[in-house]
């Protein structure tokens, strides 16, 4: 990975202090969804890494609603599926859920049911990972359909939160790192 294609994607991320609330550093993915050549440089760099690192992918599954701008290009680059996985009632026909615990309360996701099948391998996207609580779940989904979690795959990780241990033995790739 060439640092300066990296680091197009991480001049387009920007910080805003006290946001959603007073003592978060947020970080902002908005300036490189705004960039066409950075984004494309964010998909790039993306596919490159799942191409070396997972021949045989069956479909990308992205978190609302982040992960639903990153997972679909990454997948039509792929030539693979795109599954949405869902804050709860937001998906039709049968779906399996999962109640897990945030900072400030609880919260649920959702999987449609026929989403994916036995055995059929997935990587989980999303723009960053903070605690990992809701990546967790996240996974913990897809392995209630006995599909197989090759990679959860980030943009932003937030080493000091330590999510990626929530993850235990989820292989983890993220593809900016801030303390």
């Amino acid at each position: 990975m060439s640092e300066e294609r990296l680091r197009r994607v991480r001049d387009r991320v920007r910080s805003f202090p006290d946001f959603p609330v007073p003592g978060v550093l947020f970080r902002d993915i908005s300036p490189l969804l705004k960039d066409p050549a950075a984004f494309r440089t964010l998909i790039d760099l993306l596919e490159d890494h799942l191409r070396v690192s997972h021949p045989k992918i069956d479909f990308i599954a992205g978190l609302d609603s982040r992960g639903f701008l990153i997972g679909p290009p990454l997948a039509q680059r792929l030539g693979i599926g795109f599954v949405l996985i869902r804050k709860k009632g937001k998906l039709p026909g049968p779906t399996e859920s999962i109640s897990y615990a945030l900072e400030y309360g609880k919260a649920e996701l959702e999987i449609q049911s026929d989403a994916v099948e036995a055995g059929q391998k997935v990587v989980i996207v999303d723009d960053l990972l903070a605690t990992g609580g809701t990546m967790y779940a996240a996974c913990e989904l897809v392995k209630r359909l006995k599909a197989e979690v090759l990679e959860c795959l980030v943009i932003i990780e937030l080493k000091l939160l330590k999510g990626s241990e929530k993850l235990k033995s989820i292989p983890f790739y993220s593809l900016l790192q801030y303390d």
